[in-house]
C-alpha cells in the first residue's frame, strides 16, 4: 500500500475541496487511466532517447482532459522530465505567437524538485554541468578561476554550436550570464535570464553586456526552444513535456488569428516529425468539435491529414499509438469507483478516520454520484468536479461532527453561481414552489 505523507494529502484535498484539478498527487485516485499507461510510457522513453513525441488529447468538456495531461506530468516527471503546462486564449496567449508560447512555457516550467519557473535553476545546473565535466577531464585545476572559466565557455559554446547557429544570441546570453555569474554581476545575471525566458523589454544594459540584440521573436522562440531542450538534457533531465491546454479556443478566434494559430501547429508538428526538437514531448487537447468541426482543425488540410485518426465505435479498440487518443469520460461505475479512491485518501488524514468510511459507505457514495450526476441532467461525464467538490464537503462535516449522519442531515443543493460554463448549462432547474412553474396551456 502506498503511504501518503500529509502534505500531499492535504494538497489534493484542498484542491477538490476548492473545485479545482489538483497540480499533484493524480495517480492517487486516477480511475480508468491505466489503459494508457504503456503506450505514453513507450512515448516518453522513446523521448528520453533522443527523439520527439506528439500526441492529441481529444475529449468533451468535463471528460478530464486537465485530470489526463497532469496525471501524464506527474508520470513525466517520474521520469525526470521538466514539465509545462500552457492554457491557449487568443487575448493572453495566442498559439500564432510563438514567441509568447514561448515565455509562457518558461514561466510555468517545473521539474520533480522545482516549481515554476525552473529556468534559473535550469541554467544554473546546466553552467555547473559543464564545470564539472571540464574537471572530469583532468586537465584543468579546480583552483585555476580563469583557466576553468575559460574551459566552460569552450565547452558552452560546443554544446550549442547547433543552436547558436540558428539564434546566436541565446549562446551569447548563456555566455553573459556566465560572466556576469562570475564577475558579481547579479542585475544583469537576472536580466540574461528573463531574454533566455523569452519576457520583453530586458534592460539594454544587459544586452550589451552579453552582446544580444532585441527581443526573442517567432523564429529565435523555436531556436530558443532547441537550446533549452539542450540544457535540459545536460543537465541531466531527459525531454520536456509541453502540454497546449484548451485549443478549441481557437474555434471563437477571429478568423486571421485562427488560422496563423493553426498554421504554427502545423509548423510545430512538421519540426517534430523532422527531429528537430530531440527530447521534447508535445500535447495538446481539444473537443472533438476542435478536431472534425469546420471552425478547427479541418480548416487547414496539411494539419488535418497529419492529425487524422481512425476511431472505431468500441473505444475500447483504439490505438492508442496514434496521433489522437480519446477520453470517454464517466459513468456511474467510474464517478463511484473515483469515490472510493477520494474517500479512502481522506479518511487516511481524517481526525475520526473510521466515522468517515462508516457514513460515507460505498451505499452511500453510489447514491450520491447518481444524485449528482442527477443534478446536471444526468451528463454523468461533466460530474466529477461538483461530485468531489460536494463529497469533500460531506466528509469535512462527518469528520468535525460526531453527530453529522449525511443521510439524515445533508441535503444536495446546486447553485449555478458555484458551477462551470458547461455544468450550467446541464443543471436541472427546480422550482421553489408551484407557484413558479409555468404552464404552457
Amino acid at each position: 500500500m502506498t503511504t501518503v505523507s500529509a502534505a500531499r494529502r492535504d494538497d489534493v484535498v484542498g484542491a477538490l475541496r476548492r473545485g479545482t484539478v489538483p497540480h499533484s498527487g493524480l495517480d492517487l485516485f486516477a480511475v480508468g487511466l491505466d489503459r494508457f499507461t504503456h503506450a505514453l510510457d513507450r512515448e516518453l522513453g522513446s523521448v528520453s532517447g533522443g527523439g520527439a513525441e506528439f500526441k492529441a488529447v481529444r475529449g468533451e468538456y468535463g471528460s478530464g482532459k486537465t485530470f489526463f495531461v497532469r496525471w501524464l506530468g506527474e508520470r513525466a516527471k517520474r521520469a525526470n522530465f521538466a514539465v509545462t503546462e500552457i492554457q491557449i486564449s487568443e487575448t493572453e496567449t495566442p498559439l500564432h505567437r510563438l514567441e509568447t508560447v514561448y515565455r509562457r512555457l518558461t514561466e510555468r516550467l517545473t521539474t520533480a524538485t522545482q516549481p515554476p519557473s525552473a529556468l534559473r535553476e535550469i541554467v544554473d545546473n546546466w553552467v555547473y554541468a559543464l564545470e564539472e565535466d571540464v574537471l572530469a577531464t583532468g586537465e584543468v585545476a579546480e583552483d585555476d578561476e580563469e583557466a576553468l572559466d575559460a574551459a566552460v565557455l569552450e565547452l558552452l559554446e560546443r554544446r550549442l554550436s547547433e543552436v547558436a547557429a540558428a539564434n546566436p544570441g541565446f549562446a551569447a546570453a548563456l555566455r553573459g550570464y556566465h560572466r556576469a555569474q562570475s564577475e558579481g554581476e547579479q542585475a544583469i545575471a537576472e536580466a540574461l535570464i528573463a531574454w533566455l525566458g523569452g519576457q520583453p523589454n530586458v534592460a539594454s544594459a544587459a544586452k550589451r553586456y552579453a552582446g544580444i540584440k532585441g527581443d526573442l521573436d517567432h523564429f529565435g522562440a523555436l531556436a530558443a526552444l532547441k537550446g533549452l531542450l539542450v540544457l535540459l538534457r545536460d543537465c541531466g533531465h531527459p525531454g520536456l513535456l509541453v502540454v497546449l491546454d484548451e485549443l478549441e479556443t481557437l474555434q471563437r478566434a477571429r478568423t486571421d488569428t485562427r488560422e496563423k494559430g493553426l498554421n504554427a501547429l502545423r509548423q510545430l508538428l512538421d519540426e517534430i516529425a523532422n527531429r528537430q526538437f530531440p527530447g521534447l514531448y508535445l500535447v495538446i487537447t481539444g473537443t472533438p468539435a476542435f478536431f472534425d468541426g469546420p471552425q478547427g482543425v479541418q480548416r487547414l488540410a496539411p494539419l488535418a491529414q497529419r492529425l487524422h485518426t481512425d476511431f472505431l465505435p468500441d473505444p475500447a479498440h483504439d490505438n492508442l499509438y496514434a496521433s489522437q487518443i480519446r477520453l470517454t469520460g464517466f459513468d456511474l461505475a467510474k464517478l463511484h469507483e473515483l469515490g472510493v479512491a477520494v474517500r479512502e485518501l481522506y479518511a487516511d488524514g481524517a481526525d475520526a478516520p473510521q466515522r468517515v468510511r462508516d457514513r460515507v459507505d460505498d451505499g452511500y457514495l453510489l447514491a450520491f454520484a447518481e444524485a449528482v450526476a442527477g443534478e446536471l441532467g444526468g451528463r454523468v461525464g461533466i460530474a466529477p468536479r461538483l461530485f468531489l467538490r460536494k463529497l469533500v464537503d460531506v466528509m469535512d462535516r462527518v469528520d468535525q461532527n460526531p453527530d453529522f449522519d449525511p443521510r439524515a442531515h445533508y441535503h444536495l443543493t446546486v447553485g449555478g453561481h458555484e458551477l462551470t460554463e458547461v455544468e450550467r448549462g446541464s443543471h436541472v432547474q427546480r422550482a421553489a414552489s408551484a407557484d413558479e412553474v409555468e404552464l404552457d396551456l
